[in-house]
């Protein structure tokens, strides 16, 4: 049976006119990558590829999806090449970006882990190795910098305190927040979180920058260090 082509549909049915008619807000998830997409393939419609995009992988993230695939595993998709592909992975940075955006706009204080954590949440949540960022905070615990220290293993060879420190101080940091992911979406502490924890802290009070919490981000959730006693 032929696939029917985005003009063939009811007008009311198509993205575009229902975004005119009633707001972006009203489309879903397929309808609004439809929009993006502009066009399928021979035998599917921009609807029924966008609704092959989300279905990759990860089919119960639904868009959050996006933000995990790669460029490969989009094109796998008849319809997607890589102009559409590229499209579509910055449509998922967009959307950390954004998200991370607000967060920051929405708390100008990081005063709680909860705080730190939703700055970082969406842009750390979806990697697949590990970062290690550094809150660099002012006498306020305003947001001076974000500092990537390291992709990769978080441990004391590779992110050393001095180096973290070097940073705190190059951009005049009173006080500090570590984050750090961990792709398994497990937030629990290893070892060596702990060690490096405790080295960048005893270092910091020697020089007089405080090491205010170390926050490790799952998929969804976050540990603090300094709430589970670890600090």
């Amino acid at each position: 049976m032929k696939k029917p082509k985005m003009k063939d549909m009811p007008e009311k049915q198509r993205p575009y006119e229902k975004c005119v008619q009633l707001g972006a807000e009203a489309l879903s998830d397929a309808e609004l990558l439809a929009v993006i997409l502009r066009t399928g393939s021979r035998r599917s419609n921009s609807l029924e590829t966008a609704g092959q995009v989300l279905a990759l992988n990860y089919p119960e993230d639904g868009l959050l999806g996006l933000c995990r695939l790669s460029l490969q595993e989009l094109t796998q998709v008849e319809g997607i090449g890589t102009v559409k592909g590229i499209q579509l992975l910055c449509v998922g940075e967009l959307s950390r970006r954004i998200s991370r955006r607000y967060a920051q706009q929405e708390v100008s204080r990081y005063h709680t882990p909860a705080e730190a954590s939703a700055y970082y949440m969406e842009a750390l949540r979806h990697l697949e190795q590990e970062e290690l960022h550094a809150m660099l905070l002012d006498t306020k615990q305003k947001l001076i910098r974000d500092v990537l220290i390291s992709r990769g293993t978080v441990n004391a060879s590779i992110a050393s305190p001095r180096e973290i420190l070097i940073q705190a101080l190059r951009f005049r940091a009173v006080s500090m927040i570590l984050v750090h992911n961990h792709p398994s979406g497990d937030p629990a502490p290893s070892r060596d979180d702990v060690l490096l924890t405790r080295r960048v802290k005893e270092a910091g009070d020697l020089i007089g920058i405080q090491l205010l919490d170390h926050i490790v981000i799952g998929d969804g959730c976050y540990c603090s260090l300094k709430k589970e006693g670890m600090l």
